[in-house]
């Protein structure tokens, strides 16, 4: 496609992880804002403005006018009745009013993420294209930002995303995206702490972009400074970014970022995690320190404490056999996050269903909610790669239990697709539990769970709604539907490769 660049666009901050030690700028005085624990008790995905969360999922291999794997992502409105498959929209780049144009590979909708970007009130989503071709230069990725509106997201409220100061060939811009209150854009305008910000992953670095507080029309600028070294991987290899969370691990008025990946070089394929403390402004954010465990992360308050917390999936070489999930607490002071895990859970923890195999890939996806009302995160874990008697890779979704004093296996549950009450059957390579999400559309208190199989019907993908009770989920009750339901293409779509958390 033609080059896209917005006159909106300056110049960035850049943290490039390589082989050098970490380099951060000293802590700077806080801004007195509340910013209180966010990893459950909020999303940010109300696109419309009715009170109620939405829902962003991503079909990156769609065919779209004929390109294949050119990708979409389709939107869900929901109200008080809960999640709809009739107040929707489908969004691409074809769509018009959407920069650039739908081409083969391009991946479209193979990340995603939501904020309130602009401060009006009306959350954003942000739509990763790490596929995109950008002048003469293969997979260089871009992204895409659909403002919020009283009626939702329109192509025609959208602005383009991309490495300015950088393109190269296979950087993947938009592989990952996470936005949050990191910083404040401009310290010296009133609304400037109430912004946030995106963060955007190239294979081997993040971006920051931020709206400026006071512009005359929606844009994105990169944040206005320099450059950052980190060495989060072990063995001194190198690190390929895969995953964000955002929470508020250090009890001050900054979002931090959990950034997750696995090594590359000499030793590849092990999971490290890197937590960077917000601050107010870009300059000063600051270490909160490197953890074993990846490339899957999210956070919450899983103790109850008023302070997050941070899980990670480990599922990456040398991870326990079939994976395992990490939880690292809050300390309720400026150092964020305790080093040393308070938990850590395995298929074969006891009072979890099942028994650990390996390549299961127990905690490469994961949500957390309140799955039955009583004020206490849940966790639900994907394994895209559990074997359902012999049917190999069909996968599965398991919920650990919110309790006071942290995650609890008492009253753990375990869904798959050969669940009498679960629409379906087991089949090979069918990935469910892929992505997860625990959402409450109906905003009544107990958050449902949408699992997600993008290897459905040998890659189209669909999504399974799993209710919520006082009990916590239940599979009687459970429906389905996929892109033709909303009208999108279907064929090898992978319909939920990505959905908001």
């Amino acid at each position: 496609m033609r080059h896209i660049r917005s006159a909106a666009l300056s110049v960035a901050a850049l943290l490039t992880l390589g082989g050098g030690g970490a380099v951060f700028a000293a802590p700077a005085a806080e801004a007195a804002v509340p910013f209180p624990s966010i990893g459950w008790q909020q999303h940010n995905c109300d696109y419309d403005g009715n009170g109620f969360d939405d829902v962003l999922i991503g079909a990156p291999g769609a065919t779209v006018s004929g390109a294949a794997g050119a990708g979409y992502v389709t939107v869900q409105y929901s109200s008080s009745s809960g999640l709809s498959t009739t107040k929707k929209s489908i969004l691409h780049q074809n769509t018009s009013g959407v920069p650039g144009g739908a081409e083969a590979g391009d991946r479209f909708g193979q990340a995603v993420a939501s904020g309130d970007l602009d401060n009006d009130g009306y959350d954003d989503a942000i739509v990763g294209i790490p596929g995109e071709d950008l002048a003469g230069l293969s997979d260089a990725g871009g992204a895409v930002v659909f403002w919020g509106s009283p009626t939702g997201l329109h192509g025609a409220d959208s602005t383009w995303l991309e490495n300015p100061d950088q393109l190269r060939a296979g950087a993947n811009f938009g592989r990952a995206i996470e936005a949050a209150r990191y910083f404040a854009p401009d310290p010296a305008h009133p609304d400037a702490n109430l912004r946030d910000s995106v963060a955007v992953v190239e294979n081997d670095s993040l971006l920051f972009f931020t709206a400026p507080p006071g512009a005359a029309t929606q844009q994105l600028k990169l944040a206005d400074k320099g450059v950052r070294a980190l060495d989060v991987s072990p063995m001194g290899t190198g690190f390929a970014l895969r995953s964000l969370s955002h929470g508020n691990y250090n009890e001050d008025s900054w979002a931090d970022l959990a950034i997750s990946g696995v090594t590359t070089g000499d030793r590849p394929g092990i999971g490290a995690t890197q937590v960077l403390h917000g601050a107010p402004s870009v300059e000063a954010l600051t270490d909160g320190g490197a953890f074993e465990g990846g490339p899957a992360v999210v956070s919450s308050d899983f103790n109850h404490d008023g302070q997050d917390d941070l899980a990670i999936g480990d599922t990456g070489v040398g991870s326990p056999v079939g994976g395992g999930v990490s939880v690292y607490l809050g300390q309720g002071d400026l150092s964020g996050l305790d080093p040393t895990p308070a938990q850590t859970w395995t298929q074969d923890s006891p009072g979890v269903p099942g028994a650990a195999e390996s390549g299961d890939r127990w905690g490469a996806e994961m949500s957390s909610g309140d799955t039955n009302g009583d004020g206490m995160p849940d966790l639900a874990i994907g394994a895209p790669g559990e074997d359902i008697g012999s049917v190999s890779d069909a996968g599965a979704v398991w919920t650990l239990r919110g309790a006071p004093g942290g995650l609890t296996a008492t009253g753990a549950r375990s869904f798959d697709q050969n669940h009498p009450d679960i629409p379906g059957g087991a089949e090979a390579s069918d990935a469910w539990g892929g992505q997860v999400r625990l959402v409450d559309a109906n905003s009544d208190g107990l958050f449902g769970l949408l699992a997600a199989a993008p290897g459905e019907n040998t890659g189209d993908g669909f999504v399974w709604v799993i209710p919520a009770s006082s009990s916590g989920l239940v599979a009687k009750g459970t429906w389905t539907y996929d892109g033709a339901r909303l009208g999108a293409p279907v064929a090898d779509a992978h319909f939920g490769a990505a959905i908001d958390e």
